[in-house]
């Protein structure tokens, strides 16, 4: 039972011990949570001090909302503060920095342990506070902090007999708690009201350290590329606050939301009939321009808890393997910046070759193919089942939140048995006549027992104005500056690809 501890400000009492209805939790995959209570509250008219202890470590006080959610009473909060610094041993000793107290220190002699006490007093505790706002306020704010605590930052000076000790000399043993001090970060409202009696109020608020992310599993048969694919996702609590038969919803999509420079300690699906019977762990539905999954089952989420719940799972996804060549190896670090004009300078841009042929993994997120659901942005692992059926890791890729009936297509790797080579085979350049030609050879070498499929992608990097003069194959414009060769290598074989093309500017 989670409890608001009431106390007696301007004659006013708030008694009892209110209750809260389960939680509910809205976790976004921006590394930040929407929290919400309903807090039972007893109040007399006027005003009333309100003590809430169950909030997160990271809580955004400025995002705080209090309301009777049926209306009938009006709350106005004159003040709120927020305090995230529960009590410490260090904090204890900042407390008492200046005063004398005891500590308890173990005496061994002859192999015999004894306790006795010793007084000493706290010169400098070694106790550094606020180190949330380091990073808000600047490597000065830091630096003083640090020298305020003490020379070097967290180090203790103790007196005892007169002598100083940079170091506890035995286990501090503190006389009480101060009055200020509190157990768990807290929230303090002055609370004003005209009309007293229960309220049932809701607060929500949004707070750091919590957020979430998917992975997808596939799984192909030895032979053949129809796929099984499991979805999980996974929830990681470090908000300083346990949330324990909690409803929990995950927000996936790009949610807009500013990022202070403050350190915080760091889906209903449409499921097929493919899927298992039975009630489904985790549901989808459309929330304004985003999705929204909720967990059909309260769940306790722990702090410092990692959770992962399955959402998804499809058999018989059918995919394919693509091959795709882009021959053109340019050096970036060299590059980087450089505009038409540049390149048209440079007589050897785009003659590297680059001999690695990219495999990837395309498959559509379609109702007709088992799918057809909303798939949040996350990381996709590929594994084959061997001939002895164990399974075996083939490459790894992320993927972008992903609608429904979009193709998703992934690069695992580069080829072992594919192997390609371009060079140029011509090149003309006129400047006074602002036109150059450049003509180019692609080969495929396809060393393995079957014919593959292979896409050989060319970018047009010279100029705007180009037109293909000559070609061996067929080509797909898919852009304004890149084509596409789609050509069939047989097995143990070799194709070869041709082009001209005319620049002019």
């Amino acid at each position: 039972m989670k409890k608001i501890i009431a106390v007696h400000v301007a004659g006013l009492l708030i008694a009892g011990a209110p209750s809260f209805a389960s939680p509910a939790l809205t976790i976004y995959n921006e590394n930040f949570a929407v929290v919400r209570d309903t807090v039972d509250l007893n109040l007399k008219p006027g005003v009333n001090t309100i003590n809430y202890t169950e909030a997160t470590m990271h809580l955004e006080p400025d995002s705080v909302v209090l309301r009777d959610p049926t209306g009938r009473t009006e709350l106005q909060i004159l003040e709120q503060n927020f305090r995230a610094d529960p009590i410490s041993q260090g904090l204890l000793l900042n407390y008492y920095e200046g005063k004398t107290i005891e500590f308890e220190v173990q005496d061994v002699d002859n192999g015999k342990t004894t306790q006795k006490i010793v007084r000493g007093k706290i010169v400098r505790s070694g106790y550094v506070p606020h180190q949330e706002a380091y990073q808000q306020y600047g490597a000065q704010y830091e630096q003083s902090q640090v020298a305020y605590s003490s020379e070097g930052g967290g180090q203790p000076i103790i007196e005892v007999n007169g002598k100083l000790m940079f170091r506890l000399p035995g286990e501090p043993l503190f006389p009480s708690l101060p009055d200020d001090s509190i157990l768990k970060p807290t929230l303090s409202w002055q609370l004003d009201t005209k009309q007293g009696g229960a309220v049932a109020a809701e607060l929500s608020y949004v707070t750091g350290g919590m957020s979430w992310h998917a992975d997808y599993n596939v799984v192909a048969p030895e032979k053949g590329d129809t796929v099984d694919l499991v979805g999980w996702v996974t929830m990681d609590n470090q908000s300083g606050k346990t949330f324990r038969g909690a409803k929990i919803k995950l927000m996936a999509g790009d949610v807009n939301k500013i990022q202070l420079n403050v350190m915080r300690p760091r889906y209903a699906l449409a499921l097929t009939e493919s899927l298992s019977a039975g009630v489904q762990p985790v549901s989808e539905k459309a929330f304004d321009e985003y999705h929204l999954y909720t967990l059909e089952r309260p769940a306790t989420l722990l702090d410092r808890e990692t959770k992962q719940v399955e959402f998804v799972r499809a058999t018989d996804v059918k995919s394919r393997v693509l091959y795709v060549y882009d021959g053109a190896q340019i050096d970036q670090n060299r590059y980087n910046g450089w505009n038409f004009e540049n390149i048209r300078n440079d007589r050897e841009y785009g003659t590297q070759s680059n001999p690695k042929v990219w495999v990837m993994r395309e498959f559509s997120n379609a109702e007709s193919n088992h799918l057809g659901m909303p798939l949040p942005k996350g990381r996709i692992r590929f594994y084959r089942r061997d001939a002895d059926g164990q399974m075996e890791f083939t490459g790894e890729n992320t993927i972008d939140h992903t609608a429904r009936d979009e193709v998703i297509r992934l690069a695992m790797g580069n080829a072992f048995d594919i192997v390609g080579e371009r060079k140029r085979t011509n090149f003309k350049v006129d400047s006074r006549g602002h036109w150059m030609e450049e003509s180019f050879e692609i080969k495929l070498r396809n060393h393995k027992k079957e014919s593959v499929d292979v896409c050989a992608v060319e970018h047009l990097y010279r100029s705007d104005n180009w037109e293909i003069e000559g070609k061996s194959d067929d080509f797909v414009k898919t852009d304004s500056q890149t084509m596409e060769f789609r050509v069939t290598v047989p097995p143990d074989g070799e194709k070869t690809v041709t082009y001209s093309v005319h620049y002019s500017w």
